[in-house]
């Protein structure tokens, strides 16, 4: 990977979430597990049901960071797996991000009134539990402290930008999942996978930074 010049910043993430004619499915396909369905097939019944997660960024040591977590073995679906915070539109969510801002509050104690929206990515499809899941970007000026749900969240992580374009931080292995053999490339976090949407979410927000920084993938 060519040497990054510095640490992405504030302004750096604006420009990436505002590139145009930016191809999002190009930078999906550089961390989805293979084989991956990507859209919802046309002859389903019913629509699929929306979702909403947050990439919160807040200074870290030296670095913008951003929060993850390890989701515990008794939610509904994921159990165990590391995701963004955030969860299914409930009817009080009027407007877009309200259910990721919720989501955020109740999960890790990062509230509404601390966060700043700085814009959003692609929405994308996740067949295991039928959703679509529209990511957006926010930013805190502090480190928060954070109060995991412990009927959610089994552990709080974290994870800074300049590791997200390290590409020392990636890895492909050949899984079986449900049954089936797939590729599956993720971002290592210490003893953990980052895989499977939040891995495709987390490389959109990589590419367009690459974009944004003229630093070759």
């Amino acid at each position: 990977m060519a040497e990054l010049p510095f640490d992405p910043t504030l302004d750096d993430v604006r420009r990436a979430l505002n590139l145009p004619g930016f191809e999002h499915e190009a930078a999906w396909q550089r961390m989805s597990p293979r084989p991956r369905l990507m859209r919802r097939p046309g002859d389903w019944a019913g629509q699929a049901r929306r979702g909403e997660v947050l990439i919160l960024l807040y200074p870290g040591e030296g670095t913008l960071s951003f929060v993850l977590t390890r989701r515990t073995e008794t939610v509904a679906t994921h159990k165990g797996q590391i995701a963004l915070p955030g969860g299914s539109q409930e009817p009080g969510d009027l407007h877009p991000g309200d259910a990721a801002l919720r989501e955020a509050c109740e999960e890790l104690g990062v509230c509404r009134a601390q966060v700043e929206l700085l814009g959003r990515l692609a929405p994308l499809y996740v067949v295991v539990s039928d959703f679509e899941v529209h990511p957006f970007v926010a930013y805190t000026p502090c480190r928060p402290a954070f109060r995991a749900d412990p009927t959610e969240v089994a552990e709080v992580l974290e994870m800074s930008l300049r590791d997200l374009l390290n590409d020392a931080c990636k890895a492909e292995e050949r899984w079986q999942v449900g049954g089936f053999e797939l590729d599956v490339p993720f971002y290592r976090l210490g003893a953990y996978a980052v895989w499977g949407a939040t891995a495709i979410i987390l490389s959109e927000l990589e590419q367009r930074l690459r974009a944004a920084l003229s630093v070759e993938p």
